[in-house]
């Protein structure tokens, strides 16, 4: 690589480096509401720390979801930036964008409400524990409409590079979330004593706060203030809901195939026994908290490439989603060789019961393949929203982690000596299918021959 080649490099990475880093941040912060949640209900009973994390289980499967079909505001947004749209019409789209947000999260509520008791009646829980479930999942019901505001907010900040908004507002949440959580569940505090239902309150009101701290954030910066969200004018939530859905139902469609595949994965090796499943957990937890890097790196390229999209310099859009790539795979060699080198003591972090450690470093060595083509297929997908690519993606992941991973993984474990082992195989198949496909796509769709500047037109 030439000297100016590196300058450049090192001058995206570092653009890179201001925008992830809060997002790295905010992302860890939501991860620990959910286990704030598992340790205040553990602490009341085994009931209840079943049913807690049968309900989170329910609404996470949705979160991801509507999560995934917001995702689509950031590029929307930033190729407007890229583009130098006026202000005001960004803030038009944005206003839509709320007002479809509202409706998204009702028909959220109404289902996590409608498929409440087939679902837990499909699971056969004990009685108190299905109780337990069925309170929380009432509770937790208030949650999905500021949810989804909060993601039209993040989304169109992140858009203007503003990613502290989120970090400010994930940690203000995170701090809510177990303050409530604890008063609540234990009746402390001077607030009843509602257990696990407790927890379901704690989290909707805790998105209620972080919707009043992003309005306060968009008031108080510039940038965001220009916008003029809530100022008179039309809501025209039909341009927003035509922009929004095409380009982000796939998004949440590849999302949550990834979920799923290993939330079946899961499943799967529950049948092996409680020890097993309790390695299983500690593995995907350690890769779980690594992955919010690349993650964030993918959120980021969906940023820097849209801009640069929007403003129609395909030279830029290539830079950018390679740079971004480059930095997952680097990210990946690193926490790879900590789970090579050092599995016994990220494992003495969750337990010392010896066949439980034993298990768990096994499958660390799995975990660290698993996480180089992780990291390139987060990094890859996030790239491709930039350019407003989300079809033919959505195609590549669902066949690899639906067709190809999750079948294979089930045969593997279910039907030879490698037993759970079988499961991760089966994990890095599909996702070694979903990172070659996805990184050929952002490359061949940024080749001198296919460089996607029509998308600066939109």
């Amino acid at each position: 690589m030439h000297t100016l080649e590196r300058n450049v490099f090192r001058a995206e990475a570092r653009e890179y480096f201001k925008l992830a880093w809060p997002i790295v941040v905010a992302q860890l912060s939501f991860v620990s509401m959910g286990a704030v949640d598992t340790i205040l209900a553990g602490r009341l009973g085994a009931a209840q720390l079943a049913a807690v994390a049968v309900g989170a289980n329910v609404f996470f499967l949705l979160f991801v979801f509507f999560s995934g079909l917001f995702m689509a505001v950031s590029p929307i947004v930033a190729q407007k930036i890229g583009a130098r749209r006026d202000p005001l019409e960004i803030g038009r789209f944005v206003r839509g964008a709320l007002l479809l947000a509202i409706v998204m999260g009702l028909l959220w509520t109404a289902l996590l409400l409608l498929l409440r008791e087939p679902v837990l009646d499909l699971l056969g829980l004990a009685s108190d524990t299905r109780a337990y479930a069925d309170g929380y999942l009432r509770a937790i019901a208030l949650a999905p409409v500021p949810a989804c505001i909060n993601f039209v907010q993040r989304n169109a900040a992140d858009a203007h590079g503003l990613t502290r908004l989120s970090l400010v507002s994930g940690l203000v949440g995170f701090v809510v979330n177990g303050t409530l959580g604890y008063g609540l569940m234990y009746g402390r505090l001077g607030l009843p004593e509602l257990g696990p239902a407790g927890a379901g309150y704690a989290l909707a009101l805790a998105d209620c706060s972080m919707v009043f701290v992003y309005a306060a954030q968009y008031w108080r910066t510039p940038v965001l203030r220009a916008l003029h969200i809530l100022g008179p004018g039309a809501w025209p939530w039909r341009d927003a809901t035509r922009q929004v859905l095409p380009l982000g139902l796939p998004i949440a469609a590849i999302l949550f195939a990834e979920s799923s595949l290993f939330q079946i994965g899961a499943l799967i090796v529950a049948r092996f026994g409680s020890e097993t499943m309790a390695a299983h957990q500690i593995a995907i937890n350690f890769t779980s908290v690594m992955f919010m890097i690349p993650l964030s790196v993918g959120m980021a390229a969906t940023v820097r490439v849209g801009l640069a999209a929007g403003a129609g310099d395909a030279a830029a859009v290539a830079l950018r989603g390679r740079v971004g790539m480059a930095i997952g795979v680097g990210f990946a060699v690193f926490s790879a060789s900590l789970m090579l080198l050092l599995p016994d003591t990220i494992v003495a972090l969750y337990t010392n019961v010896a066949p439980v450690a034993k298990l768990a470093m096994g499958f660390l060595v799995y975990a660290a393949i698993f996480q180089i083509v992780d990291c390139v297929q987060a990094t890859a997908n996030g790239a491709l929203r930039g350019i407003k690519d989300t079809r033919l993606p959505m195609l590549i992941t669902v066949t690899a982690y639906w067709i190809v991973g999750l079948p294979l993984a089930a045969w593997l474990a279910l039907r030879t000596e490698l037993g759970p082992a079988g499961v991760w195989c089966g994990f890095i198949f599909g996702l070694t299918v979903a990172a070659i496909g996805l990184a050929l796509r952002f490359l061949r769709r940024t080749a001198p021959a296919a460089v996607p500047v029509a998308a600066a037109r939109h």
